[in-house]
């Protein structure tokens, strides 16, 4: 490694960092220089091991060489093409390959830049939809509490993480939340799907009784909340969720931008599931967290709709100047082809049964009050520090970085989700490491 990547910036004060404590962080910096498969490597040289699969997103590890090669390649022979009007071959090769690897009924993608800008298509897709088919008045929304669906006007207007959304004044009028679906009192320590809380989709009859169902656009959900500290849905509660929203006209979306592209041991968790929303929102996992991108998958049903009246007219008055961007578009197949080629998805799955007994070999340390796991996803909870929340686990997190180890924090939870290239000695390391943090907590 060169010896400029591992000298720390001389001035920290210009970036204002994101979802980030700017100035503990800038008071003691943790600075990774460069990264390859399951571990980081810090500004003083030490390897840490990505229990996060960076943020959600590197699912096939760091710097994959088909990946690398892609972009290389891309960019020196076409950078940047416009989508409005004009095209190029890889976004149309791009979306061409979602399509083999989604579930059948989604025959259409809409590329964006992130998850965020997936969640605003896919409301706006929702609300145009109705208006084209002559029910204009389906205006409402309904999230969950404790969703998340990212960080723009429409995400955080139906996402229900407080804090997301208490300093941004009223956000969009005329949106409902669903209860969330974490039960401790019933369904602690659960090992994959709790037995309890399939009843709270039946919330969504009262909201229907309320407004009435003509009022009503479109329920959106993450089929497990990640982002809020790994949620899991209840036996029957998704598919409770679907029977109610297609009695009463209501599309269903899947905020995928965690769950999709293997995460789970299938392509989306539709498919884990065996549950068939309208439209899927995606992301992170689709590029490998190397260039930013995201997609709406939609049906015919909601295509077709929109594809009426003169041919020279726009459809659809929505896109942004980076939606299949070609160097995107070009990491987004190579990153396809390598979970393919090696097989990630089928990985993930077949290493879950051992994730989960390591996870789950977590109970009784210090502090723990809940486990929970769904593929190569975990979440341990910790109680409180009283008069000081979050405070223990950003302190596990502190502590985990030191042992070089990269866990996510989100309250007084431990968020897990290595990348999909893990196997059985790293997940001991990573579990190791983990239990002397929690063994050392205060």
């Amino acid at each position: 490694m060169a010896s400029d990547r591992k000298v720390a910036p001389n001035d920290l004060s210009a970036f204002w960092m994101p979802f980030t404590a700017n100035r503990q962080f800038k008071k003691a910096p943790r600075m990774f220089v460069a990264a390859d498969g399951l571990y980081y490597t810090t500004a003083d040289g030490r390897q840490v091991l990505d229990g996060t699969a960076g943020l959600w997103c590197c699912n096939a590890g760091h710097n994959r060489p088909k990946i690398t090669e892609a972009v290389r390649a891309q960019v020196g022979q076409l950078d940047y093409a416009p989508a409005f009007q004009m095209g190029h071959p890889k976004a149309f090769e791009l979306a061409t390959a979602l399509r083999e690897m989604a579930p059948a009924p989604f025959e259409h993608v809409f590329f964006t830049n992130s998850g965020s800008e997936a969640v605003e298509t896919a409301l706006k897709i929702a609300l145009a939809w109705h208006r084209a088919r002559g029910e204009g008045s389906r205006t409402r929304l309904i999230g969950r509490e404790r969703g998340y669906h990212g960080v723009n006007f429409g995400g955080i207007s139906v996402g229900g993480i407080v804090n997301n959304r208490r300093f941004f004044g009223s956000l969009l009028t005329g949106v409902d939340h669903l209860p969330h679906t974490h039960l401790p009192e019933k369904n602690a320590f659960t090992r994959g799907q709790p037995e309890h809380g399939a009843e709270l989709a039946d919330a969504l009859e009262d909201i229907v009784a309320l407004h009435g169902a003509e009022t009503i656009a479109a329920v959106i959900v993450e089929p497990m909340a990640g982002s809020t500290g790994v949620l899991l849905p209840p036996k029957g509660y998704l598919e409770r969720l679907r029977e109610i929203t297609a009695r009463h006209g209501i599309l269903l979306i899947f905020d995928e931008v965690i769950t999709g592209f293997g995460r789970l041991g299938s392509s989306f968790a539709a498919e884990h599931f065996n549950v068939m929303p309208d439209m899927i929102t995606c992301a992170k996992g689709l590029t490998n967290g190397v260039i930013p991108m995201g997609a709406v998958l939609v049906t015919d049903a909601i295509h077709d709709a929109f594809m009426q009246g003169p041919e020279h007219m726009i459809e659809l008055f929505h896109g942004y100047t980076y939606s299949g961007n070609p160097v995107a578009s070009a990491a987004g197949l190579a990153t396809l082809e390598t979970y393919r080629e090696e097989g990630l998805f089928e990985n993930a799955a077949a290493l879950a049964p051992c994730w989960e007994d390591a996870l789950h070999a977590l109970k009784g340390l210090p502090h723990v009050i809940d486990i929970r796991n769904m593929g190569l996803i975990g979440a341990i909870e910790l109680e409180p520090i009283p008069g000081a929340p979050t405070k223990r686990a950003f302190q596990a997190f502190l502590d985990a970085y030191e042992r070089d180890l990269l866990i996510r924090t989100t309250g007084d939870i431990i968020a897990l989700s290595p990348p999909l290239m893990i196997d059985r000695p790293r997940i001991e390391e990573l579990f190791g490491k983990l239990a002397e943090v929690l063994k050392n907590l205060d």
